[in-house]
């Protein structure tokens, strides 16, 4: 019986690890599969060798430090000693994985990376750690093939698993009944981001500007689109100062906002390429810690941090960075994309070879593929 263990290290590659082994299931149900994962891999059938979580926190304190070191010598020595694995497949989780990548391959076992960590965005230097210890690499995006082509490594483009995951586009009206939206007004949804230092830095950033646009613009509505881990009591205080604006705040209702809306006030991350895939008008805008920003400055590969304009090689969506993310420059933005028809059009056009590039074949079920035609 062939043996297949997967290691993730947070809730996504949990989840794209469950799709993948559901897959895997169909095509051969023998493969004995255990996992470094949660609770959706345990849904999915899979033995877990331990929980994730421990995994998951964030900083560069030596307590986490150490606890990852630790694992990961478990986990090896698991691997080496009992399980015996035909094949490792490491998903994400780039820090960890490729760390464990360079004790699993002096064993010789075989590795194969789902979406590898983005070092076409920044710390390109490991690309020699994946040349040197992964089997294959199996991207998500078009162009992440060549760069590891060009550099020897094999490689396969497998589709962007977003495109199998995301529903179908809401249907607008009916997002604008169910919660309670003027329908003669346009809808400006405002997204601050999932962590707490992203609320603080962007959440009164992104209220001031929706002032400026309600001011241009009197036929215009707001939401906030509020992260399930985003405590009440940490928003709330932040939006009594701007009542006057009326905002309606919705949980666990991010794509029906991405699809209905008119505009999007977004902080940069995966949410630019949800909005992408419904063709939605948007801007991206961060602000963080100066001395984080001079870090990832130093690292960086590309100039481009937006998904979309990173996918296509040019500039789509405005990126309002830093001294950029201010509440005239991003409200002049979202009034370009309110009131210029031509600009408008152009970006929903451009949005839209955005998911042609992506590939429409399931993400998962081609990985399942590969992985049982080679395991």
């Amino acid at each position: 019986m062939k043996k297949l263990f997967i290691i993730t290290g947070e809730y996504s590659g949990d989840k794209h690890g469950a799709d993948v082994v559901r897959e895997i299931k169909k095509l051969n149900p023998e493969i004995e599969i255990e996992a470094v994962g949660g609770e959706n891999l345990q849904k999915a059938g899979v033995k877990l060798y331990c929980d994730h979580s421990k995994m998951s926190a964030m900083g560069f304190n030596l307590k986490i430090i150490m606890t990852h070191i630790q694992l990961g010598e478990q986990i090896a020595q698991y691997l080496k000693d009992e399980f015996k694995p035909d094949m490792v497949l490491m998903i994400d989780y780039g820090g960890f994985n490729l760390n464990l990548s360079k004790v699993l391959s002096k064993y010789g076992i075989k590795i194969y990376y789902y979406i590898p960590p983005q070092v076409w965005a920044s710390r390109k230097w490991r690309l020699t750690t994946i040349k040197k210890n992964i089997k294959k690499v199996l991207t998500i995006f078009p162009f992440e093939k060549e760069m590891y082509r060009d550099i020897g490594v094999d490689v396969e483009f497998v589709g962007h698993p977003l495109l199998a995951e995301m529903p179908e586009k809401a249907n607008k009206i009916k997002v604008f009944n169910e919660n309670g939206f003027d329908r003669s007004k346009r809808l400006v949804s405002i997204f601050p981001g999932s962590r707490k230092f992203e609320i603080k830095n962007l959440l009164s950033i992104f209220l001031r500007s929706a002032r400026l646009i309600k001011v241009s613009n009197s036929d215009v509505q707001f939401a906030l689109a509020q992260a399930p881990n985003i405590k009440d009591e940490l928003i709330n205080p932040i939006l009594e100062k701007y009542s006057d604006l009326n905002i309606k705040v919705l949980k666990n209702k991010n794509y029906e906002l991405l699809a209905a809306s008119d505009a999007l006030i977004l902080a940069s991350g995966t949410v630019a390429l949800e909005a992408a895939l419904y063709q939605t008008p948007m801007i991206i805008s961060y602000r963080g810690p100066w001395f984080l920003y001079f870090i990832y400055l130093a690292v960086r590969s590309i100039k481009r941090v937006c998904l979309p304009n990173i996918i296509m090689n040019k500039d789509i969506v405005p990126e309002l960075l830093q001294l950029k993310a201010t509440p005239g420059i991003i409200s002049e933005n979202i009034n370009k994309i309110l009131n210029d028809g031509e600009y408008r059009n152009n970006m929903i056009q451009n949005l839209g070879e955005v998911k042609q590039k992506l590939h429409t074949s399931a993400a998962a079920q081609k990985t399942a593929e590969i992985i049982v035609n080679n395991i």
